[in-house]
């Protein structure tokens, strides 16, 4: 009676901790994501604005602390879970669901938090974070796991081929999820709606830049090497391309108070502060004191743009200044100089660009561009951006002084090495599954693994280079097997330590 209380009263202490474990993990969250928890709740708040105040991006940073703060809950919450006999398909739905859940309550939260921005991205990279604690949890402590290891091990009946190749059909769709993922790291659906359009300067006024703009012209799609020369042979070309013009700014050196939009489309640019200088056929002066901004947010070009994930921008410049840094904004949308969609500035000779998508960040600071030696004289320079399928080409005055970049040519190695990690980690954790299944068919479990570890990579690989236009690139190749191959057979091993254990 005595050791039955005693196993009665270590089973309640185990369970106390756990519970303890999962309120300091839901603490620990709540003050990494809140505090200094100084909310302000309009009374005006609507519904619309809530759902707007989601149109943020999370930077690659964010998005690798997000995974981790949620690893622990994850964790700890399967540990009370096993301890309460759930089923294993019902535990991984409770834990995503608390991930999920709570997530969503910070993000929510953070909207009347000044100094936080919510995103989407970040409730999904919790509950990732809150799976990945569930399965180190599992694959080292779980009895409950291990029984299910063991069973599908000794699966000896009929339907076994027909259970390998349902596994076999799953791991093809895990698979076709990374193309999925990495074609939409280079569209530009992330762009925010609200962001005006400034020319000279953030809309903060702290990036000044000094010089003329005499036109600024925007399309929702990219134009071919042949419009392009169109472009540059004939000013009007881009006019007669209908609804495709989002905007078209002509800057006119008579000292206006404001310049209309001849699209029709966006508001109009007001200076804030009336120009006091002006030099004939160059365009409008801008300086530190002298900028333009648009009327409101140009919603309609942000949104266009969004949906298609084109642009062309053409615009004349011509620097007062060939050592300006920041860089100096040229042309930008953007709200301030954390937070934008596209700049195009000035850093000493060279031309920077920036461009928000889901791998540049919020501030598109994770990936700059820099065109060298534009700005080595004061003349007026005719520039042309296009934006296709990850791919920015930049023509400068004619159409043979062009440059070229890929955007997934130029993911930073530590940034590339994560969303591998997150693409092909739970492929070797698939594949591990479907060799324990498939390990009484010798022939078919020797295909299963070599098919399986080489073949997801070279789809992606395959994949990106005729879908974005990069170049083939076998580091990238390798990188994906290397993650496959290895979890597969960590986790393998792990598989068969349990199994041994529960038999």
């Amino acid at each position: 009676m005595k050791k039955r209380q005693t196993i009665r009263n270590a089973h309640l202490v185990e369970i106390t901790k756990n519970y303890a474990l999962v309120a300091m993990s839901i603490l620990v969250i709540l003050l990494a994501t809140l505090y200094p928890f100084t909310f302000f709740f309009p009374n005006d708040f609507s519904w619309q604005e809530l759902i707007a105040s989601f149109s943020n991006a999370s930077s690659f940073q964010d998005q690798v602390n997000n995974i981790l703060l949620f690893i622990p809950l994850g964790f700890f919450a399967s540990s009370v879970l096993q301890r309460k006999r759930i089923k294993l398909p019902l535990e991984i739905l409770i834990v995503i669901l608390i991930s999920t859940g709570l997530s969503t309550i910070v993000e929510v939260l953070q909207v009347f938090l000044p100094g936080r921005t919510p995103t989407p991205a970040d409730i999904i990279n919790n509950s990732i974070g809150g799976f990945v604690g569930w399965l180190c949890f599992n694959w080292f402590y779980s009895q409950n796991f291990a029984y299910t290891l063991a069973r599908i091990e000794n699966d000896t009946s009929r339907q076994i081929n027909q259970k390998i190749a349902v596994f076999c059909l799953g791991y093809i769709l895990l698979s076709s999820l990374n193309l999925v993922f990495w074609q939409s790291t280079t569209n530009l659906s992330n762009w925010n709606l609200n962001y005006p359009l400034t020319i000279g300067n953030e809309a903060t006024g702290d990036r000044p830049w000094q010089g003329y703009v005499s036109e600024v012209k925007m399309t929702d799609r990219a134009m071919s090497a042949i419009e392009v020369a169109q472009i540059f042979a004939d000013e009007n070309y881009l006019e007669k391309l209908g609804d495709s013009l989002l905007a078209a700014y002509k800057l006119d050196p008579n000292g206006k108070s404001y310049y209309r939009d001849q699209s029709g489309n966006l508001p109009k640019l007001l200076w804030h502060i009336q120009p006091s200088e002006i030099q004939e056929n160059k365009g409008a002066l801008l300086s530190s004191s002298n900028w333009l901004e648009t009327a409101g947010s140009v919603k309609k070009l942000n949104k266009r743009i969004s949906h298609t994930s084109e642009f062309t921008i053409s615009t004349t410049v011509a620097t007062s200044d060939t050592n300006q840094t920041g860089p100096a904004r040229i042309v930008s949308i953007s709200i301030d100089h954390l937070r934008r969609n596209f700049t195009l500035g000035q850093q000493a000779t060279a031309l920077n660009l920036r461009l928000r998508t889901p791998i540049t960040g919020e501030n598109a600071s994770d990936i700059q561009l820099n065109i060298p030696n534009v700005f080595t004289d004061k003349q007026s320079h005719h520039i042309i951006i296009n934006y296709s399928r990850s791919t920015i080409q930049v023509y400068v005055d004619n159409l043979q002084n062009s440059y070229a970049f890929n955007l997934l040519d130029l993911i930073p190695i530590e940034n590339k090495i994560f969303y591998y990690a997150l693409n092909f980690i739970p492929l070797g954790i698939y594949l591990t599954l479907l060799s324990i299944l498939a390990k009484h068919q010798q022939i078919i479990h020797r295909l299963l693994l070599i098919v399986g570890i080489i073949l997801p990579s070279l789809m992606l690989e395959a994949f990106l280079v005729s879908v974005n236009g990069k170049e083939i690139s076998w580091k990238n190749i390798l990188i994906g097997i290397l993650f496959t191959a290895i979890t597969a057979s960590i986790l393998r091993i792990r598989a068969a330590i349990l199994v041994r254990k529960v038999a």
